[in-house]
């Protein structure tokens, strides 16, 4: 429903609601004044009643007073001359118009009557003892049923000599004249006590059937119309009763009618009119709010689509509107809104694609930026610089710092003259070049590089800052924006991995990363479909030759690339976080291999490599102790090899790790020793027992003297410290011969034996166990 058609439906129903309800009230107010004024009408109309009878009461009375004083009457009742008495009645009471006579001596007994047979007694007895009693009676009477008005009154000469009476009946002519004085309905009705109907009715009323009669009559029994005025059974009359007589016999009554119709009659045609009125108001009220909610609505509209165009996107100069009042006023606040949301997008676009930190562009920016030279075939290369080990700047000075050194760089490169196009921030410590030029020459990068290295100051310190770059070329390294970034990318990392400063793209470099991108996303499917397998190198002990360890080696057999070295996954499983998952798998597999090995009679110790994300795991203890408990082995049958740069990552960690595991009973080795940034010192504070010195110093031991002085060095050292010292690679006689001769605990190397599948292993000790050292005699 619109706006406008819920504003005229209100304003509507305001109306109609006020106007019934006024209305309603008005009518309900004039209807009870016209009851009020029928129960006053009723009210007259009984007392005309009385008036009149009380009218012709007097006109009986003077008539029989006239008729009682006569000297021949009075002569005629002292000699009861009943022929006189007959005649003079019939003619008084012709005279004087009355319906009945009679004359009754003292004793009650009638003498003559026009009703009654001489001799008979007094037909009225209460109307009889009243004269008695006051000397003159006026009453109604019932006679054979009809109700009469009667006068009695006694006949002196000058003693009572007797009682001469004279009564009208009560007819329709006494009915129509109260009905032509007082325009309402009157009705005599005589009720018989020991009759099942009313005796005797006149009535003004034409409708006052015997259905109708039988109802009254019933209601006027209960008394209901006696105290007030009430409408009968049937709704159509206001009735109001008055008992004119009442004995043993029969009750008479008196009863005032008004018709309902004739009652309400000016309120049926007030109502009809004010039912015009009513609909004439609102006529016109309709007409008003219609017109009205449209002049409303319509600057509502138009506000509306002003708000919608400006949520399109639209820019309004103004707005269609009065600019007056309340709606001038929400105008203008849109027009505001417009212009604070134009700025609020525009910030919101700016920092969409700027880096907040320093300012430069963002990588959205970047691709929007050489999609368009893309386009325009403008021929331009791609810098992908990296702060070379950025995160140490960060632990050592603090990140407010390392914000600063950003920054810094940041408008080192935004100054940056041509051919520098446009310098953008892509990550956290990654930048991006667009030059110029088809290719940059290495003299140019060079100088590049050292102008954006000079030092920057943080709190007295300078820093400078290394940066490695990787560069890419439109179009001879693509044509694609996604593809560019990364070889430029590609680039980088080659330039990290072979400690260069600067390196271009080459063909070929992609393949490699794809190589690398499908051994990762393999490496999560590798454990459980059945790819990976354990093989033992063994480890022996240099004086005596007696096997004393193996060490478990991962190898992945990759279903379409073959032969996966260790080195390479075991690099990737740690850069890309899927190192836990093969290290749970080679848990589990060395466990049930050494379980095997004991159920066949060998109870031999397995050496396995752990990883900087394997110490920090909090379960790594529960785990392993777990696995031995569940396959029945020892915490001696057990060793972990911790590679040098991991013991190094997170010392504090590692050393909590490392003191945890060997408190549980297992050995640990430092393995590779010698490559990393640790020294004897750091190493004296962890728990280990045992270092393994990296075979880059074994390998050429006989032949160069600076490894045998570092190795030589090394195990004295170790041994001062309490270590057992393993060499690794050993891969001739020779060298076997110098690590005895420097005190070396154990040998491991392809002289001794290759890596062994697990089922090989059994049979090869067989052979080699105690491994047979003549060729170290031979060799020295």
């Amino acid at each position: 429903m619109t706006f406008r058609l819920r504003l005229l439906v209100v304003m509507l129903l305001v109306v109609v609601v006020s106007q019934l309800v006024t209305g309603g009230a008005l009518l309900r107010a004039i209807s009870q004044d016209a009851l009020e004024k029928g129960n006053r009408d009723l009210g007259v109309g009984l007392r005309v009643l009385e008036q009149v009878l009380d009218e012709r009461g007097r006109f009986l009375q003077g008539n029989v007073e006239i008729l009682a004083n006569d000297f021949g009457f009075k002569s005629a009742v002292a000699t009861r001359d009943t022929g006189t008495l007959q005649s003079v009645l019939a003619n008084h009471g012709d005279r004087a118009g009355a319906d009945m006579v009679l004359l009754g001596d003292l004793d009650g007994t009638l003498l003559a009557s026009s009703h009654h047979p001489q001799g008979t007694a007094m037909p009225f007895p209460t109307l009889w003892e009243q004269a008695r009693e006051t000397g003159a009676a006026v009453e109604v009477v019932i006679q054979e049923g009809k109700p009469y008005e009667f006068v009695l009154l006694p006949v002196r000469a000058p003693n009572l000599i007797g009682w001469v009476g004279m009564g009208f009946k009560i007819d329709q002519a006494l009915a129509s004249e109260i009905h032509a004085l007082t325009r309402l309905d009157i009705s005599f009705i005589t009720h018989r006590n020991s009759s099942d109907g009313p005796g005797h009715r006149v009535s003004s009323r034409e409708d006052l059937d015997a259905a109708a009669l039988q109802r009254l009559t019933a209601e006027l029994d209960s008394g209901r119309f006696l105290q007030t005025s009430a409408f009968t059974e049937d709704d159509r009359y206001l009735t109001r009763a008055q008992l004119l007589q009442s004995d043993a016999g029969n009750q008479t009554y008196a009863v005032v009618q008004a018709s309902r119709s004739s009652l309400l009659g000016a309120y049926r045609d007030l109502q009809w009119q004010l039912g015009g009125v009513i609909a004439v108001i609102l006529l016109l009220t309709a007409a008003l709010a219609a017109w009205s909610a449209r002049s409303m609505s319509r600057p509502l509209s138009v506000l509306a689509d002003a708000a919608r165009n400006i949520g399109r996107g639209q820019n309004l100069k103004s707005v269609d509107v009065t600019p007056h009042g309340e709606i001038g006023l929400l105008a203008g606040t849109l027009l505001s809104m417009q212009e604070d949301i134009r700025q609020r997008e525009q910030s919101l676009l700016h920092q969409s694609r700027h880096d907040r930190l320093t300012g430069l562009p963002n990588r959205s920016s970047a691709q929007d930026d050489i999609e368009v030279l893309i386009r325009q075939q403008t021929r331009f290369s791609l810098l992908r610089m990296e702060i070379l080990d950025f995160r140490r700047i960060n632990d050592t000075f603090g990140y407010a710092l390392g914000d600063r050194v950003l920054i810094t760089l940041a408008q080192r490169l935004r100054d940056l003259p041509s051919p520098v196009r446009n310098a953008y921030r892509l990550g956290t410590d990654e930048f991006l070049l667009v030059v110029d030029v088809s290719a940059c020459d290495d003299r140019w990068v060079e100088s590049l590089l050292a102008g954006l290295s000079q030092p920057i100051d943080l709190n007295g310190s300078p820093i400078h800052p290394d940066l490695l770059v990787g560069e890419a070329n439109y179009p001879d390294h693509g044509n694609d924006v996604n593809l560019l970034l990364r070889r430029a990318d590609i680039a980088l990392h080659a330039a990290s991995a072979r400690h260069q400063s600067h390196q271009r793209y080459l063909e070929g470099q992609d393949e490699e990363h794809l190589r690398q991108l499908t051994l990762i996303r393999d490496l999560q499917s590798a454990v459980t479909c059945d790819q990976l397998h354990m093989v033992y190198q063994p480890k022996i002990d240099a004086r005596s030759g007696e096997v004393v360890e193996f060490e478990a080696l991962m190898r992945w057999q990759h279903p379409s690339l073959g032969f996966i070295p260790p080195d390479e996954f075991i690099t990737l499983a740690e850069r890309s976080g899927n190192i836990r998952p093969l290290s749970r798998w080679m848990f589990n597999a060395v466990c049930s291999q050494l379980a095997a090995w004991q159920r066949q009679g060998q109870r031999l110790s397995v050496a396995i490599n752990l990883s900087a994300a394997d110490l920090g795991d909090a379960d790594l203890v529960a785990l392993l102790l777990n696995h031995l408990r569940h396959h029945g082995l020892q915490a001696d049958q057990l060793a972990l090899e911790i590679t040098e740069s991991a013991v190094m990552e997170d010392a504090t960690l590692a050393s909590h790790s490392l003191n945890r595991l060997r408190q549980a009973g297992l050995t640990i080795s430092v393995d590779d020793f010698g490559t990393g940034y640790s020294s004897l010192a750091q190493l004296k504070r962890l728990p280990v027992g045992e270092l393994k010195i990296d075979k880059s110093f074994i390998l050429q031991l006989d032949s160069e003297d600076d490894d045998a002085t570092i190795v030589r060095s090394t195990i004295e050292m170790g041994h001062s410290l309490g270590l057992r010292i393993v060499a690794e690679g050993v891969e001739n006689a020779a060298s076997a011969g110098l690590l005895k001769e420097y005190g070396c605990d154990f040998l491991q190397g392809y002289w001794i034996a290759r890596p062994l599948p697990a089922d090989s292993v059994i049979e090869w000790l067989g052979g080699n166990n105690p491994f047979p050292l003549s060729a170290i005699r031979h060799a020295k």
